[in-house]
């Protein structure tokens, strides 16, 4: 489908978006240590940047190619990169896509022998700590990202003992994404719900209403490497404790463990939605397009996924799809989700990093590009505090997940993604006892027991 630009698309879009600061969390790492840094000063020290000594980096006006490896699946990252190419007409992009369990796992290799200039990054203690990853502070200073809210790049910093918060900064965003429950409203409708659970509670309940009338309650992707089971899990545990205690352990620091008495309540509670059969029979082999097919297709009523989704189901389900956080144990309890920066990177060694910092600040600051993030995205750009919002729908499920975003802005209740907190622990420790839980050959305290030796042994600890 065609887009409109400029004032045309803005036109389009008919009342004002609901903005507020997002608390930014996002998957960090540990420093390089022999990367090469670009100068602040220095707008084009790399081969084929196309940059000026004058100003900022850019990426001048000789032709350049940047060199992306993406996450397949996902339009947001094909679509700024289009437009950027449209207002940019020397800059084209050679881009390389992977799901993101793939993208995980050749991660490493890709930025040792193939080095691409963009790249979307998942967990990256590693790739830092081998000097893989470029230092993004010098060109924080020559375009003022170090003038924007420091919450929204405190958690792409981290210091020389691998701690998130400080120091250099590894990262940028492409948005700010953040997870909760979609639902169908005309399904929902059948079993009772017309308005979003107030609590954990309401929501069991409507769970249950939803089997009992015939439905599938949830179907969940949890298949392959990426169990999508961790989605519910996560919030579950936002819902039962503090949302701060699950950054300290996805961050890594001294003394932090999974395995609390509040998750483990969270845990069980999952494992009872999975005992009562809420989830589609053949979730441990659906993949994340398999859920998405079904919950358009009408064949569930809810799903744990993310904001990213939202431009996508309002064009596909218009007016037929709603959106809330996991409720908290009482109504009028505070609220925690997973919120985190759509995390890229530039490689140590790209040909044209230069450029690739100037795309990245033109995603944050450029109208077109926040837009975008926007209307396909469906999360709050990243950026300066008074940047430039467009309008959107109030009907529309983007405006609630952006609502929504700023309801955890403001109980600062943002998470990682456990699946951050170490290279392997989603693959390796995480999906398989999630899927182990389904399959009956594992319960709620070992998932976690389990959970917490993998990773202590991953760190060190």
């Amino acid at each position: 489908m065609s887009r409109p630009r400029g004032s045309a698309r803005r036109a389009a879009l008919t009342a004002t978006l609901l903005a507020g600061a997002l608390t930014a969390v996002t998957a960090c790492s540990s420093p390089g240590s022999d990367a090469p840094q670009p100068a602040a000063d220095d707008a084009s020290t790399a081969a084929g940047s196309g940059g000026s000594t004058d100003g900022p980096p850019s990426c001048g006006e000789e032709p350049v190619t940047l060199s992306g490896y993406f996450e397949t699946g996902f339009p947001l990252a094909k679509e700024l990169t289009d437009e950027f190419s449209a207002q940019f007409p020397n800059v084209s992009f050679d881009i390389r896509e992977d799901q993101f369990a793939v993208l995980t796992q050749n991660a490493p290799r890709v930025l040792a022998d193939d080095p691409p200039d963009l790249m979307r990054l998942p967990q990256v203690s590693e790739l830092a700590g081998d000097g893989l990853l470029l230092d993004l502070d010098p060109y924080a200073e020559a375009f003022g990202w170090d003038q924007w809210p420091a919450s929204q790049l405190e958690q792409m910093r981290v210091d020389d003992v691998g701690r998130r918060g400080d120091g250099p900064l590894y990262a940028m965003g492409l948005n700010f994404s953040m997870t909760g429950v979609f639902y169908n409203k005309e399904l929902a409708a059948q079993a009772g719900m017309t308005e979003p659970p107030a609590t954990l509670a309401e929501l069991d309940g409507y769970l249950q209403a939803a089997k009992d009338a015939g439905l599938t309650p949830v179907a969940q992707f949890n298949g392959g490497a990426t169990g999508g089971l961790a989605f519910p899990l996560q919030a579950l545990m936002a819902s039962y404790g503090d949302p701060a205690a699950i950054n300290d352990w996805i961050y890594q620091q001294p003394d932090a463990t999974i395995d609390t008495p509040e998750n483990l309540e969270a845990a069980e509670h999952l494992q009872r939605w999975i005992d009562a059969g809420y989830f589609a029979e053949d979730i441990n082999s659906m993949d994340y397009a398999t859920m998405m097919s079904r919950f358009i297709g009408g064949e569930s009523v809810f799903i744990f996924d993310g904001d990213w989704e939202s431009g996508n189901l309002d064009q596909q389900m218009p007016g037929n799809v709603g959106f809330f956080l996991m409720p908290p144990l009482e109504e009028g309890g505070t609220v925690g989700a997973m919120s985190a920066p759509l995390t890229f990177g530039i490689s140590a060694r790209a040909a044209n990093p230069d450029c690739a910092a100037f795309f990245l600040d033109w995603v944050a600051t450029d109208e077109e590009a926040r837009t975008i993030a926007v209307e396909t995205g469906g999360s709050h750009p990243m950026g300066p505090a008074d940047a430039f919002m467009p309008e959107v729908d109030p009907d529309t499920v983007t405006a609630q997940t952006l609502a929504a975003g700023a309801e955890i802005g403001e109980q600062d209740g943002a998470m990682d993604f456990i699946a951050n907190a170490t290279g392997s622990i989603y693959a390796k420790s995480w999906t398989p006892n999630l899927q182990k839980m389904v399959a009956g050959e594992q319960d709620a305290a070992g998932l976690l027991e389990s959970v917490q030796a993998d990773y202590a042994a991953e760190i060190g600890g």
